[in-house]
């Protein structure tokens, strides 16, 4: 099996590459409001953000390094959550954001399961 089909089978990857597209949809008709221009590319980057930092920690090829830029990839996963639960509540509906919000829950709980089997356990 090769790298990029090793990447292409975990679970959050797939998840964040759906929730990247799903974000430019949402985005794409928000983008002309004035009043959503800054919140709209902060969205877009940091959706983004989520899949290419699993794409950067994984071609690390070490357990630390790949272990850290998944928690920058929950980071992000995360930032996106807030900004569709808190912001983006005036302009998009509800159902949508439901959605998003639940999918951005599930590659945050894979993620921070990841992370914990990448980490060597500390002693006291």
């Amino acid at each position: 099996m090769s790298q990029h089909d090793s990447l292409h089978r975990f679970i959050a990857y797939r998840k964040a590459c759906e929730l990247f597209d799903l974000a430019v949809a949402d985005m794409t008709p928000l983008a002309q409001n004035p009043l959503c221009a800054r919140l709209v590319a902060q969205q877009i980057a940091s959706a983004d953000s989520v899949s290419s930092n699993i794409e950067e920690g994984y071609g690390r090829r070490s357990r630390a390094d790949y272990a850290r830029f998944l928690v920058i990839a929950r980071g992000s996963a995360t930032e996106t959550r807030g900004r569709y639960e808190q912001r983006f509540k005036h302009w998009l509906p509800p159902e949508t954001i439901a959605a998003r919000v639940d999918l951005c829950e599930e590659i945050i709980a894979i993620l921070s399961a990841t992370i914990r089997t990448l980490r060597p356990e500390t002693k006291p």
